[in-house]
């Protein structure tokens, strides 16, 4: 199955920190202050779940969670978390395939874009725009290439990612996508913007 990472699910949390160090978990914890309380969220590719341990750290009770995860190894890591008395509801399925029945005033993409081709980013990117409510908020979290500093270093880097997981077969992208037009011609409103391991990862809090 494209884009999923059963393989390596239990040790992905600690492949992750040997290559970025903090730098993925920060991106994403650093925008929770932004997470209004007894919102409706949607987290598309949580992974291991360790951000609702984060969540309930930030708000403790009041959050309906909508948890969408294509590795079922990743959701049975993750319903072992600990999320307060926050409400999760865990589904085994891609993006793409899930039936969206509600509204959300929040949606998190955590490195969600760079698994996919141009073709399926659009298509993921106006189906969760259609599902984010009016003011609703997208926290965005994803590689980053561009900017004047580093640029050899970062497509270096990113060219041996790309390159690893198609070796093991699990994601279909070869080149990152830049989804920072999507927002744009969406007339999406950038709250924060931030940089984190050298500006190969970037933090930005969407208002739509």
């Amino acid at each position: 199955m494209l884009n999923n990472y059963d393989r390596i699910a239990p040790h992905y949390d600690k492949l992750s920190r040997l290559v970025f160090f903090k730098s993925q978990v920060n991106a994403q914890i650093d925008q929770l202050k932004y997470l209004p309380g007894h919102a409706d969220l949607l987290i598309v590719g949580g992974g291991t779940g360790w951000i609702l341990e984060e969540i309930a750290r930030v708000c403790p009770a009041g959050i309906r969670i909508t948890y969408v995860e294509i590795s079922d190894k990743m959701i049975n890591l993750a319903k072992n978390r600990y999320w307060g008395r926050n409400e999760v509801l865990f589904y085994h399925s891609g993006i793409e395939d899930f039936k969206i029945n509600q509204s959300f005033d929040v949606i998190l993409t955590p490195f969600l874009f760079d698994n996919f081709v141009e073709e399926r980013a659009a298509f993921v990117f106006d189906k969760l725009d259609r599902s984010l409510a009016e003011k609703g908020l997208w926290f965005m979290v994803d590689f980053n290439v561009s900017g004047k500093r580093g640029l050899w270093w970062k497509h270096l880097l990113l060219k041996t990612m790309y390159a690893f997981f198609q070796l093991i077969r699990m994601v279909e992208a070869k080149v990152l996508v830049d989804m920072s037009p999507f927002f744009t011609r969406k007339s999406y409103r950038i709250q924060e913007e931030k940089y984190y391991y050298g500006g190969f990862i970037k933090a930005v809090v969407y208002q739509k």
